[in-house]
């Protein structure tokens, strides 16, 4: 077993001061510039919650734990390779924003990162976490290790962030009491995607995936969103793996021959939808179809929590800041990891306590909000517990739209028109 783990302590002076939160009314959508609350003048505890648990003289510390597996990834394009730091940045700057605000309420935030290997054991790390009193467990772990780790912490009366996987199942039938969930659902992504090419009366799909697990998931979750709004599936195939190098010189000849001649049989569509998480074919196909179609889904226009080059509602500001912190722009996954951090840095701001039932209680509570940079306050599901949220569609360097679309309406909210509804769910705590 190989294992890595260091432990991050920022203090409140780390990052710029938290920026005021400044809301125009619009078309239903809150145009803010999403940060920290403005820690002075502080809320009001609820009712029957305690006041401040420290002050600036005796900080009370919150220990959250980060647990995940890193692997340098074979991608198609080098420019696919995820950073070494990728999720971790997100909580790092988090934990800064935290601790800016909590330095204001004699709160103290710390980071205790373990990375792991795949394959590695998880329980270990997990137990020993909360052991040394991390209540809140962020993780970036596959489905299965992300439910081991939940049900251990269940144990402890702790909660685990799931800011990694997106298997529907975590918010269906193996859905955790204790297991809220930042990273979006592969049902939350299709959805969003499918919206938009209904919006666009883009109806006809053709659908090519490869034959590993994760791609089997995102296309069964595509043809889930195919019948849930009315697009049409005209046509599938299977990529195979047929392993070998990823570059070679005669690589892209090759390609540019070989994969429009494997599309050339598909029946006539209006998109090619990609499903290809395992990154074995699917950058290939923009540009190297057999008839001239937009492509979407792992490729071309993909569907995500975020974007490198979302700038809208504030996102500029925390663009920045991530990247004077880490030398790069915010990817998905470190908007996730980031946003777990701060759930729990804004119920202690919120309810002025560092009481893990105070913070629990507020979190899985009606009153509960987050800004995440995203045009409107994100709250919890509270049939599976997974947070509300936009979901932006981008090609490489821009982002296109966000969904929910316009149209696509819901009698509680319009964000609950992508994922697992309440009916839809088999979620049971």
């Amino acid at each position: 077993m190989t294992a890595n783990t260091r432990s991050t302590h920022f203090r409140n002076a780390l990052l710029a001061a938290p920026l005021a939160l400044a809301m125009t009314a619009g078309a239903g959508m809150v145009k803010a510039q999403d940060a920290p609350a403005d820690p002075a003048p502080a809320a009001s505890p609820a009712p029957g919650q305690p006041a401040a648990s420290g002050s600036q003289n005796q900080a009370s510390e919150v220990k959250i734990g980060y647990l995940r597996t890193y692997e340098p990834t074979l991608a198609l394009s080098v420019l696919d390779i995820p950073p070494e730091d990728i999720g971790l940045a997100g909580a790092e700057v988090a934990i800064a924003d935290n601790n800016t605000t909590g330095s204001f309420m004699g709160q103290d935030f710390t980071l205790d990162v373990v990375t792991l290997a795949p394959g590695d054991d998880v329980a270990p790390a997990a137990q020993k976490m909360l052991a040394d009193g991390v209540h809140y467990i962020v993780t970036d772990l596959n489905a299965n290790d992300t439910l081991a780790v939940a049900d251990l912490a269940a144990a402890e009366n702790a909660l685990v962030l799931n800011a990694g996987a997106l298997d529907t199942r975590l918010r269906d039938a193996d859905c955790r009491a204790n297991m809220l969930h930042t990273a979006p659902s592969y049902a939350m992504l299709t959805d969003g995607l499918a919206q938009y090419l209904m919006w666009k009366q883009w109806r006809d799909w053709a659908l090519v995936a490869g034959e590993h697990e994760p791609d089997r998931l995102f296309a069964e979750s595509m043809k889930r969103s195919a019948t849930k709004f009315g697009g049409n599936i005209v046509g599938e195939k299977t990529f195979e793996d047929a392993g070998g190098a990823r570059a070679t010189d005669s690589g892209q000849a090759l390609v540019q021959r070989q994969l429009p001649v494997f599309l050339q049989d598909l029946p006539e569509h209006d998109v090619l939808i990609v499903a290809d998480e395992s990154e074995v074919f699917g950058s290939y196909v923009p540009w190297r179809t057999w008839i001239p179609r937009p492509v979407a889904g792992t490729s071309g226009l993909t569907p995500g929590s975020w974007h490198p080059a979302s700038e809208q509602w504030g996102g500029a500001q925390i663009q920045n800041r991530f990247e004077d912190a880490s030398g790069r722009r915010m990817e998905s996954k470190d908007m996730q990891a980031w946003t777990a951090v701060r759930i729990v840095g804004e119920a202690a701001s919120r309810t002025q306590s560092t009481d893990p039932e105070v913070l629990d209680e507020f979190i899985k509570s009606d009153d509960f909000t987050v800004a995440a940079f995203k045009g409107q306050r994100l709250t919890f599901r509270d049939w599976n517990w997974q947070l509300r949220q936009p979901v932006l569609l981008a090609t490489e360097d821009s982002v296109v739209s966000a969904s929910p679309q316009e149209g696509f309406l819901h009698q509680v909210s319009d964000l609950d028109t992508m994922g697992l509804d309440r009916p839809e769910s088999a979620c049971s705590f």
